[in-house]
């Protein structure tokens, strides 16, 4: 029986548009055919990657947020790859067999770090210039990498949008019923937030995937298939202080700060860039508070009951973002 990753396959090679799959639709595991992951020394990190599609096709690259990893395109990138693209999808600092090259390197979860991991990979693999897209940290990175290093990027696909950190605004209180959306943060804050992750990561991971997207039925090896990538020694410090730099309860890195100084003035991006916005975006799903930010060729679209993995629940729509990008006009 063919499955429906090599259904979505065979219509796009074909040309044809496949038919949305809802969030309300039973997520299988499925193998990816991308082959064995490979390795790249690029900066800081030895960075663990897949790579699909012809060698000479133009580049994509698909990051992953948290608590997930390159699994959320196992969709996604054998579409692109039959379209023609080069696709490259890297596992973030701290996620599956990813590596700091030197123990005594901090353990940095900051968003310009990552930032700065993306364009030493490029670098490595001797990449000029790359689509970028992706979702969570994903798009987070995507975004920082397009305002500090625009000629590095053709187009932008990010889910939630404009997701550059302003350290300032995130000291403001909002609203109970958002606070209460973020309490992971603040149990991150303490000694026994770390410790409990730890001794969790499992457990409390699923309960964010069942919490961001509440009507995407994944099973249990969906599940356990991305959950591997948390095995990795770094994980736990990286997520920690990632959510702790966010409140100020945790310092940078000095040599991240000039980069900071450019964030903290909340860039404007101005590669073409289309925005997704799905069920987990709630009041913010129009858009509209982060319009000014694209000034560039732009497109926002809106997913109904799609929550906050969007390439692996509506896996047809962000693929459709990624191809139709780099001809906005």
């Amino acid at each position: 029986m063919i499955s429906r990753r090599q259904f979505s396959q065979a219509l796009a090679v074909a040309g044809v548009a496949a038919p949305l799959v809802t969030a309300t639709a039973t997520a299988q595991a499925s193998t990816p055919s991308w082959g064995k992951i490979k390795q790249v020394r690029a900066g800081l990190l030895d960075v663990g990657y897949a790579e699909m599609g012809p060698a000479d096709g133009p580049v994509t690259i698909l990051l992953h947020g948290w608590p997930y990893d390159i699994h959320s395109f196992v969709d996604v990138a054998p579409a692109l790859a039959a379209k023609g693209h080069r696709v490259l999808v890297p596992y973030l600092r701290g996620y599956g067999p990813t590596r700091f090259l030197h123990a005594h390197t901090k353990r940095n979860g900051q968003p310009a770090a990552v930032a700065s991991d993306l364009i030493a990979f490029m670098d490595a693999l001797k990449i000029k210039k790359a689509t970028l897209a992706g979702f969570d940290w994903g798009a987070r990175t995507a975004c920082v990498t397009a305002a500090l290093w625009p000629e590095r990027v053709k187009a932008l696909v990010s889910v939630s949008g404009y997701l550059i950190i302003s350290l300032k605004a995130n000291q403001e209180p909002l609203s109970p019923q958002a606070e209460l959306g973020w309490w992971y943060q603040f149990y991150f804050a303490t000694d026994r937030g770390e410790k409990g992750y730890t001794q969790n990561t499992y457990e409390f991971n699923k309960l964010i995937w069942k919490l961001a997207s509440p009507q995407w039925n994944f099973d249990e090896a969906t599940y356990a298939q991305s959950a591997t990538a948390w095995n990795n020694p770094d994980h736990v410090a990286i997520v920690i202080h990632n959510y702790r730099w966010r409140l100020q309860l945790a310092d940078g890195e000095h040599r991240y700060d000039g980069l900071e100084r450019k964030l903290q003035s909340r860039p404007v991006i101005t590669v073409p860039t289309i925005t997704i916005a799905s069920d987990f975006d709630g009041p913010n799903k129009s858009g509209a508070g982060y319009r000014d930010r694209f000034t560039g060729r732009y497109e926002h679209r809106i997913l109904d009951g799609i929550g906050h993995n969007v390439p692996q629940e509506a896996p047809e729509a962000f693929t459709r973002a990624v191809l139709d990008v780099e001809r906005l006009r």
